[in-house]
C-alpha cells in the first residue's frame, strides 16, 4: 500500500465509524449501556474500546506517550462519546494526510498495555487499526440486533458505491 491507499483506507474507517454511530442513535439511553454478552459488556463499552484504541495507536505512530485508555464511565452519552472520537478522528486523518510513501515503511517502536516492546513498519499499524476498528464495528451490528434494531451497512463495498456515486453527479 502507498500512501495514498491509507488515506483512502481511513476516509472508510471514518465513513464505517459514523455509520455505527449514527445506527446506535436509535437505541434508547438503557441500551446504550445495558449489558449485553459480547466482546465487551455494552454497545457504548465497545465503541469506546474502538475510540480508544485509535486514540493510543496515533499516539504510538506519533511517539508520543501513550495515554490513558478511554474509560466507559467518561461517556455516558453517546453525544458525549462523539464529541470526542471527532476530535480523535480529526488527528488521525491530519495524520494519514501528511504522510508520504517512505513513512509507511518505516519501522517503529512502542510499547503496549503490558508494557511490552515491539517494532513494525507503520503501514502494518495502520492497517492493524483499520481492521481492528472493522471487527468491532461487526460486533456493534450483532449488539444492535440483539437488541431490536436495523445497524446501517458498513461493509468496504458501499464506502465504494457511495463515493463513486457522489464523483459522478460532482
Amino acid at each position: 500500500m502507498n500512501a495514498a491507499d491509507f488515506v483512502t483506507l481511513y476516509q472508510y474507517n471514518s465513513w464505517a465509524n459514523h455509520r455505527v454511530l449514527n445506527s446506535v442513535e436509535q437505541v434508547t439511553a438503557d441500551e446504550f449501556t445495558r449489558e449485553i454478552q459480547g466482546s465487551f459488556s455494552s454497545l457504548r463499552d465497545t465503541l469506546v474500546h474502538i475510540a480508544g484504541a485509535e486514540d493510543i495507536w496515533l499516539s504510538r505512530w506519533k511517539g508520543l506517550p501513550t495515554p490513558t485508555f478511554f474509560q466507559a464511565k467518561d461517556f455516558p452519552t453517546l453525544a458525549v462519546l462523539r464529541e470526542r472520537w471527532q476530535t480523535v478522528e480529526n488527528a488521525v486523518s491530519e495524520f494519514v494526510r501528511n504522510l508520504n510513501d517512505e513513512d509507511i515503511q518505516q519501522v517503529f517502536s512502542y510499547h503496549n498495555l503490558k508494557g511490552e516492546p515491539y517494532s513494525i513498519p507503520l503501514g502494518q499499524a495502520m492497517q492493524h487499526v483499520a481492521n481492528h476498528s472493522t471487527y468491532h464495528r461487526g460486533q456493534i451490528t450483532t449488539l444492535l440486533r440483539q437488541l431490536g434494531h436495523t445497524p446501517q451497512s458498513t461493509d468496504l463495498l458501499y464506502f465504494y458505491l457511495e463515493r463513486n456515486a457522489s464523483s459522478a453527479t460532482a
